[in-house]
């Protein structure tokens, strides 16, 4: 007969029925909890931000918590007389086993001391039991066939970022060791005597204003298309991989790894793109080729063409390139390709402001620059005159977060391709040129940079050596205040001088 108790206590344990386990609780723990909050008046707020009344997993306590919950609000003292008063109001009091109970829970614990770590506890089980949840359902319509495997991928995706941006949550910290951080920053870029502090794109006058791709930074580099995104991204990336041997990784929604690559190639090699399509190459681009080839091939340039990329994916291959290659940047293109998961959206607004939202909190968990190409609306073909057609912070396309959540946007403008070939001050010749508006920086100055767009070699270049009035002293061309953000900037360009430069 004992042993029959036995079997029976057994029997009553709450199953996972899919996997005949015990699913994950911790009900003395969670009394714990309940107890302390009723006898210290402060021991709410130390896990209001880690508990929810389903965190528990016996349902008296959940009724007790949200009792407790509700008195907080109120901001109403909270111990053993005033839950029962609530618990009554809400018609729940004999639910949970009537006052004896309420008294029962205060009386298990003589301080609060260890009540977040025992709230921790608690969260991590409801945590537990979430995915075992999701993953039977999903295991459910893996099994039926009447399911699209690549939709209950996509569910699967889905869920699983909703459980990571619902429980992952970071800790306030204290002034003293960021403003630490923060000087040894100082002291780096002073050892570094006026290099640098970031990545450099390897173009030099943008440098100048952005010192580099910044750590954490979310950069949106935004245009019409026809203006260069593409090849911009892919100067940058050759400059870096290639030239500095820097490793990054190419996320390219847009084009296959196999036209990423010949463009690539156009771009490294001065290669006509047409002649690579077609094959027509004289003795000299295979004598470039060749030369190329080999230096191309050991980059440190790692390219994902995923199509229809979505944040998780991306987070999970971007964890897993740092963790493995290192990388040092990342550039995707472009940002109105990707999906979101997690939440069902009432308009693609939304849906691009979480992409948004994501790419900013993937730059600060790696801790790299993270660049990456995006639309703009027909605004700009509906304005007039040369100053009209250059992009501003509004033409982002389908959401306000892109601006909101970027550290830098960087519009690129190409007057050629709206047949405007001179300036208005008629001292810059647009052809073969392109503008690359720095409009918003949130760590420095903006500007615009005149740069060399040789469209058939799918590149963005420094232009030849010149000085124009106080620009730095490095080549790499024409710096301008920028007149997008409108702040003393009235004018497009600096006033004439008697001897203007030669174009």
């Amino acid at each position: 007969m004992p042993g029959q108790r036995n079997n029976n206590r057994r029997a009553q344990q709450p199953l996972d029925l899919s996997y005949g386990h015990v699913m994950p609780q911790a009900p003395e723990i969670e009394k714990a909890v309940l107890g302390a909050m009723m006898i210290d008046k402060d021991a709410y707020l130390e896990v209001c931000n880690l508990l929810r009344p389903e965190s528990f997993y016996e349902p008296r306590n959940q009724m007790v918590y949200d009792a407790i919950l509700q008195l907080s609000r109120d901001e109403s003292p909270v111990d053993v007389l005033t839950v029962t008063n609530m618990l009554g109001k809400m018609g729940k009091l004999d639910e949970v086993g009537g006052p004896g109970y309420i008294a029962e829970l205060s009386s298990r614990v003589a301080t609060s001391a260890n009540i977040e770590y025992h709230a921790n506890v608690v969260a991590e089980k409801f945590l537990s039991r979430q995915m075992i949840e999701y993953v039977n359902v999903i295991g459910k319509k893996a099994f039926d066939e009447t399911y699209d495997i690549r939709d209950v991928m996509q569910e699967a995706e889905e869920t699983l970022l909703e459980l990571s941006m619902k429980n992952m949550k970071k800790d306030y910290s204290a002034l003293g060791p960021v403003v630490d951080r923060a000087v040894k920053a100082v002291e780096e870029a002073y050892a570094n005597n006026g290099s640098f502090t970031g990545i450099p794109s390897g173009l030099y006058k943008l440098d100048d204003i952005t010192c580099g791709w910044q750590k954490s930074d979310l950069v949106i580099i935004a245009g019409r298309p026809a203006m260069g995104k593409t090849a911009f991204a892919l100067s940058v990336a050759k400059n870096i991989a290639v030239d500095q041997k820097r490793p990054i990784a190419f996320f390219s929604l847009e084009m296959s790894d196999v036209q990423l690559a010949n463009r690539l190639m156009s771009n490294a090699c001065e290669i006509d793109g047409k002649k690579l399509l077609s094959g027509q190459l004289d003795r000299e681009d295979w004598k470039r080729l060749d030369r190329t080839l080999s230096v191309l091939t050991d980059a440190p340039l790692f390219v994902d063409d995923t199509e229809g990329l979505s944040v998780m994916e991306l987070r999970t291959k971007a964890r897993r390139l740092q963790r493995e290659h290192h990388i040092e940047l990342i550039m995707i293109d472009y940002l109105q390709l990707m999906t979101a998961s997690g939440m069902r959206y009432n308009s693609r607004q939304e849906e691009v402001s979480l992409i948004s939202r994501s790419l900013k909190g993937l730059a600060k968990e790696l801790n790299i620059p993270v660049l990456a190409l995006s639309q703009l609306n027909r605004g700009v073909e509906s304005r007039e005159g040369a100053e009209g057609k250059r992009p501003q912070l509004s033409d982002l396309r389908e959401s306000g977060a892109i601006e909101q959540d970027a550290d830098m946007v960087i519009f690129l403008h190409r007057p050629e391709y709206y047949h405007i070939l001179m300036s208005e001050d008629g001292f810059t010749d647009y052809r073969g040129k392109a503008e690359v508006i720095v409009s918003k920086h949130r760590k420095g100055a903006t500007g615009i940079v005149t740069m060399d767009f040789m469209g058939e070699y799918t590149r963005f270049a420094n232009p030849e050596d010149r000085k124009l009035g106080n620009s730095s002293p490095r080549d790499g061309g024409e710096v301008r205040d920028s007149a997008v953000n409108g702040e003393n900037n009235d004018l497009p360009f600096p006033p004439a001088d008697n001897n203007p430069p030669e174009v």
